[in-house]
């Protein structure tokens, strides 16, 4: 069939639909505080005056802009490209190359799913550059599923171990206990009580919020009154981060499909559908937070060429194979991801570093205990309040102690071996890190010294690779060890450099 033969499709319809819904939600949102801050419980009538006729007027323009938004936007697959047109005043032309297409992700949030529709993004996987993704918002579920397996399909490269096909990983709603085992957790609290006297601001009851709260806790010490309110802030805290990991991850399967694809799939009130293609797979990252360590459990990173960073406002990665769940289980899963018998994360007794690793670890440590209390001291001192002096001790007296015992930890995390095809690195306290990438997808080796590691004779080791993050380093490692490692894991490197005795 000849480029001329093959027909342009539209976007879903519904698109209209949807968008004006969305547009009225946000005027129900928006329309309520303002309502309140312009007439108050003095002129509501003012209010309804003023904001349904402008409500009214957005959703009405949403409406039309969306129904030529719709008009104006077709795409079509090739053989050899996909492309799509779109924009009213603007109108753009774009085309990717099927061969460099790498990924196709399907999106469907509350309102989408209700209709039957997802977002399909096309993606290349290029980090830099304009013209690298094509989104069609939104199309058919059955649609998106068409494009996503005509596009992904690598049949002729090979499938590997067939049995190794299949769902590789499923939800067990047992790994929910670890979601609050994060920095999400007293993160979501804090958030918490600024929502409380945000909201207050909204109806002008701030101030008595706050008078509520110092009458409740008046007759409590200070102490205890701090403890009830870090209590209060923790509860809702493991709450917000329970309700966080079920909505990111409900549903939760990992499968590797005969085209050679892996396949996330999750989402509670938005559903995820993220593909990676398997011969752009350089290895696998284990991440264990402190919290998440604590308790044993940890996740699954993919190391990928073409990965592109997430904005911001995207906390959960495309890399993340597998949430936090039992050690044992992400061991498993990434023996499975990477067609071995055992992970190479947990296959090789990693070499540890030399001590002098240890002192510099500490001394980092005592730095930043350091940056905290001296100020401190300096203000209190030039400014006589005896409050900051008393503060400054009090967090020498507790911050010390846990900056010293986070130095010696992240010491012995240190390590670094070489199994089969896999080199591999582990680093990290607060997050530790145990990297096992490919030694075919290392293409070039950093060796940086500082003037006190030269002292010392270390060197940090960086493995420069095009997947996941770009590289990945060796730290305070012995200088003879670090570069014979990085002769052994990659030979001729590092070679003409080296002198050999």
């Amino acid at each position: 069939m000849t480029t001329s033969e093959v027909a342009w499709q539209r976007l879903d319809r519904r698109t209209v639909i949807v968008n004006t819904l969305n547009a009225a939600g946000v005027c129900v949102v928006a329309g309520v505080p303002t309502g309140i801050g312009v007439g108050g419980a003095t002129s509501p009538r003012l209010a309804l005056a003023i904001i349904v006729p402008a409500a009214l007027l957005i959703v009405g323009v949403v409406a039309l802009a969306d129904h030529l938004r719709w008009h104006k936007t077709r795409y079509r697959v090739l053989t050899d490209r996909v492309e799509l047109h779109k924009g009213i005043l603007v109108r753009s032309r774009r085309s990717l190359s099927r061969e460099r297409i790498r990924s196709v992700d399907l999106t469907a949030n509350l309102l989408l799913r209700f209709f039957g529709l997802v977002t399909v993004k096309i993606g290349t996987g290029e980090q830099t550059g304009t013209g690298t993704s094509l989104a069609l918002y939104p199309v058919s579920k059955a649609e998106g599923e068409r494009l996503r397996t005509e596009l992904l399909d690598r049949t002729p490269s090979g499938t590997g171990d067939g049995r190794r096909n299949g769902v590789l990983a499923a939800i067990d709603l047992g790994w929910v206990r670890f979601a609050p085992m994060s920095f999400v957790t007293p993160t979501l609290g804090v958030a918490a009580f600024g929502a409380v006297l945000q909201v207050a601001e909204w109806f002008g009851l701030q101030e008595g919020v706050i008078t509520w709260t110092i009458d409740r806790m008046r007759d409590l010490p200070l102490v205890a009154a701090i403890l009830v309110l870090v209590v209060i802030g923790m509860v809702v805290g493991v709450i917000g981060a329970t309700g966080l990991f079920v909505e990111m991850w409900w549903q939760y399967r990992l499968e590797r499909e005969p085209g050679g694809t892996l396949r996330v799939r999750r989402g509670l009130l938005t559903s995820r559908s993220i593909s990676l293609e398997e011969r752009r797979l350089r290895g696998v990252e284990l991440v264990e937070p402190l919290g998440n360590r604590l308790v044993g459990a940890a996740r699954v990173d993919a190391v990928a060429t073409g990965l592109a960073k997430q904005k911001e406002s995207e906390k959960t990665d495309h890399k993340t194979l597998l949430p936090s769940a039992p050690r044992h289980v992400a061991d498993r899963v990434a023996a499975e991801v990477l067609r071995e018998d055992v992970s190479p994360t947990s296959a090789v007794r990693l070499r540890p570093h030399p001590v002098a690793a240890r002192g510099r670890r500490i001394r980092w440590g005592l730095a930043c205990v350091a940056a905290v209390v001296a100020p401190l001291l300096v203000l209190g001192w030039l400014l006589s309040v005896e409050v900051l002096l008393h503060l400054a001790w009090i967090c020498a007296v507790v911050l010390v102690p846990v900056a010293v015992v986070l130095a010696i930890d992240a010491y012995r995390n240190l390590g670094h071996g070489l199994t089969g095809d896999y080199l591999v690195a582990r680093s990290g306290t607060v997050r530790r890190g145990t990297v096992a990438l490919q030694r075919r997808g290392v293409i070039g080796w950093t060796a940086r010294q500082s003037i006190f590691q030269r002292r010392k004779g270390l060197l940090t080791l960086t493995a420069t690779t095009a997947a996941g993050t770009g590289a990945y380093s060796v730290h305070d490692v012995g200088e003879s060890d670090g570069l014979a490692f990085a002769e052994s894991a990659v030979p001729d490197l590092f070679g003409p450099f080296l002198e050999r005795g």
